[in-house]
């Protein structure tokens, strides 16, 4: 890999992980693509961006466990059905079509900028019961495992509105969501990094940069940029690299 590739991924993954680890999301569903259009092959970008979702969301995770921002009675089920189904996810990659995988990776960024843009999270009046809960939450655990899996992603754009739906105060379920994100994404990760194919100086390098972006982005939560303008400018990103993909897959 020329070393213009590691100098200029180094700085993208820098810089991102600290824009989404202000946001309270990783950044692997930005990696992905970015990768990809700086010529590394989807088979390698995919577990390197899960890799990164775990290093970066795993400081934040940590921060929501001590300030006491996660429910754990819900995130669990959650947790369980992504991280049994994500590695299924992961072993399919190799075996989907190129031109599917890339679609279906367009499709996402268009969903994961709505979210961005135009979500917004509204508390019920009346909690539900525990087993709608459990169902609930193994249901969007296994979409988003199965899915993050297949696509290099973690997942939290489907849990965090599930999370939200189902009552959780809007800090609970991002903590919640970064607590799943984690360990889905680490059960990706291992599912691609079984079938080889792996550069480990470009993980370790890559880990790195993605571990002092999302703390420097954690230490900048205070400053100029608002949250609500931080996922305005995300979501827009996405749907420019969504546009890029599509004209890519059509022309």
């Amino acid at each position: 890999m020329a070393i213009e590739i590691y100098l200029i991924s180094a700085v993208l993954v820098f810089v991102f992980s600290g824009l989404l680890a202000m946001a309270g999301l990783g950044a692997a569903f930005l990696f992905v693509p970015l990768f990809y259009y700086l010529g590394i092959p989807l088979a390698e970008a995919t577990p390197t961006a899960l890799l990164l979702n775990v290093v970066s969301m795993l400081f934040a995770t940590i921060n929501y466990w001590r300030g006491k921002l996660i429910n754990w009675r819900v995130g669990l089920p959650v947790l369980v059905t992504a991280v049994i189904l994500s590695p299924f996810g992961a072993r399919l990659t190799a075996q989907v079509n190129k031109i599917v995988l890339l679609g279906l990776f367009a499709a996402f960024l268009v969903f994961a900028g709505f979210m961005m843009l135009f979500y917004k999270a509204k508390k019920r009046n009346q909690a539900l019961g525990r087993s709608v809960e459990v169902a609930a939450g193994a249901g969007v655990g296994s979409v988003a495992g199965f899915l993050g899996g297949l696509l290099g992603v973690g997942g939290g754009n489907f849990i965090l509105p599930v999370l939200n739906w189902l009552g959780l105060d809007a800090k609970v379920a991002a903590g919640t969501t970064a607590l799943v994100v984690v360990f889905s994404s680490l059960s990706g990760f291992l599912g691609h990094a079984s079938m080889g194919n792996l550069d480990p100086i470009f993980l370790i390098i890559m880990a790195v940069m993605a571990a002092g972006g999302s703390i420097v982005g954690s230490q900048l939560m205070k400053t100029k940029i608002s949250n609500n303008q931080l996922k305005k400018i995300i979501g827009v990103l996405l749907f420019v690299i969504a546009a890029k993909m599509i004209f890519d897959l059509v022309k």
